[in-house]
């Protein structure tokens, strides 16, 4: 398939987790409170309306893989991506920043990246300017300053709770509200 017919959901799983514990939670998440990886696959094909190729990159430095985790992925059509690098070496960003250089490279993509990272940000350009279609999925309190300003360039955000539902439960989230969404049933 061509970069036109095909959406690449590019998943940087440590920066989602990391995200979810330090900054939302402030503790290790429970299993119920994780994101659930199947419907975030399935809104980036409602979304952009096109076959997903989905690919979960791991941090593979340790030698070991998490079995269970990576035959979840798989069962739920995601291309586990395991990496190893040397010593503290950001392996994850790497092979991200290198499939976005690859796609780019292919011409205009349609690409979802869950990640809060501004590491993606040149990358993340490069593609707006080349006539891509980008979208970030994350809690977008935390997503990287200069990489929400890409959307005056047209790249699209999604909130992983609000808009994404990929919580089975409520997370106990403080964030702006615009007033247009705002439900008063929700706070008394």
């Amino acid at each position: 398939m061509s970069n036109s017919e095909t959406t690449y959901l590019l998943i940087d799983g440590e920066n989602i987790d990391a995200t979810l514990g330090m900054s939302v939670l402030n503790r290790r998440p429970h299993p119920e409170e994780r994101p659930r990886w199947d419907r975030i696959l399935t809104y980036a094909e409602d979304i952009f309306g096109r076959d997903t190729r989905a690919l979960f990159f791991l941090n593979a430095t340790s030698g070991q893989l998490p079995i269970s985790f990576v035959q979840a992925l798989i069962a739920m059509d995601y291309r586990p991506v395991p990496l190893a690098g040397v010593g503290s070496e950001k392996v994850v960003d790497i092979g991200i920043q290198q499939t976005l250089e690859a796609l780019n490279e292919r011409g205009p993509a349609h690409v979802l990246l869950a990640s809060h990272d501004g590491d993606f940000i040149p990358q993340v350009a490069d593609l707006l300017r080349n006539g891509s279609r980008v979208g970030v999925v994350c809690f977008r309190e935390f997503l990287n300053v200069e990489l929400a300003a890409l959307s005056e360039e047209g790249l699209e955000i999604f909130d992983l709770e609000s808009q994404v539902n990929a919580f089975q439960v409520a997370l106990p989230r403080v964030r702006i509200i615009p007033l247009a969404d705002f439900d008063p049933t929700e706070f008394i």
